[in-house]
């Protein structure tokens, strides 16, 4: 399959998501864990039917690659969350998870050995700023709700530890990445079965998040009724709403999973990266919401880096003059 096919699709369904998961977060702010959890059934269903047919068919890849994968993503998730206890802004939090490319980068070259022209870092250091600074600037303001102690030193050295957790949190998420990526290239290509047993694995778990699905089933139940044209029935629209954020979070997913197995753990890196940023401007424009100078800065940080990840400006002139002027200071400095 050629790349740009399931690109598109992360695009199309991760953006079209933005505006069925923002109309259930802004009346129902709890209702995460059922929103996950719908994603979750969902997409084992289909895998259980069509990709397994009903667990029958052995696995191409071992079930230990599986759950390593299933055991980075849950500690990394964690890690994520455990961080806000301690001192850790929103926004400071936000802007460490836009930094998924760099450490892509950095353990790219550290463990797979790899080489990328100066340009390429330069590339992926103008999207990471970019990212942070429109992350920086759509983050709320809140009072900091943080818990402070009488000690300034005490707090200091929370937060100390708090970033280095987001740290860890970061490369974590990089080296599941290539970890993938090396799964994929030793045992082939299998996005549909990767799929099913990363969402099938960790089912389980929401069994300590019942009372909070249970708790979102009932505020669901009591949505206002959606009558459905041609056929004349209603339904409360939240879970309408949810039907369409569960098919386009599917849609979303599984290009991604495609997506891993085409591209390399960068390159997925990247698009997830874009993503999340376009799904941020696609937010910002459906809703209404403000567009600061800062986003402005940030969106052309984004667009001119990822131009100059793809090498698009690779074909002018001046683009290749300063990439020979970039390679003859570097092997200046070698000799």
């Amino acid at each position: 399959m050629h790349p740009g096919i399931p690109i598109s699709l992360v695009f199309f369904g991760c953006c079209t998501n933005v505006i069925f998961l923002e109309q259930l977060v802004k009346v129902f702010p709890n209702s995460g864990n059922i929103i996950t959890f719908s994603a979750f059934v969902f997409n084992c269903i289909e895998g259980l039917v069509v990709t397994t047919r009903f667990l029958t068919k052995p696995s191409a890849i071992p079930i230990k690659y599986y759950l390593l994968m299933v055991s980075l993503f849950f500690v990394v998730q964690t890690l994520n969350n455990y961080t806000l206890g301690f001192n850790i802004s929103m926004p400071l939090h936000m802007i460490f998870r836009a930094g998924s490319l760099i450490a892509n980068l950095i353990l790219g070259v550290i463990i797979m050995k790899k080489k990328y022209k100066i340009t390429k870092y330069l590339s992926v250091v103008l999207i990471t700023a970019g990212i942070a600074t429109c992350t920086l600037a759509s983050a709320s303001q809140q009072d900091d709700k943080s818990k402070k102690s009488a000690s300034g030193a005490y707090d200091y050295m929370i937060w100390l530890i708090g970033l280095a957790l987001l740290v860890l949190s970061l490369f974590l998420a990089a080296f599941m990445g290539i970890f993938q990526e090396q799964t994929y290239i030793k045992y082939g290509k299998h996005p549909s079965e990767a799929m099913f047993y990363n969402h099938f694995l960790p089912l389980p778990g929401f069994l300590f998040l019942m009372s909070s699905i249970s708790s979102s089933v009932h505020e669901f139940n009591k949505s206002d009724p959606y009558v459905i044209p041609g056929i004349g029935g209603s339904v409360p629209w939240a879970w309408l709403c949810l039907l369409f954020n569960t098919i386009t979070q599917y849609i979303c997913l599984r290009s991604v999973f495609v997506l891993t197995t085409e591209c390399t753990s960068l390159t997925v890196t990247l698009v997830v990266t874009l993503r999340k940023f376009i799904s941020l401007v696609f937010s910002i424009l459906y809703f209404k919401n403000p567009f600061t100078p800062l986003h402005c800065c940030g969106a052309v940080c984004v667009f001119f880096g990822t131009l100059m990840f793809v090498e698009v400006f690779a074909k002018f002139k001046v683009y290749k003059q300063f990439e020979d002027w970039v390679n003859g200071v570097e092997k200046k400095k070698k000799t």
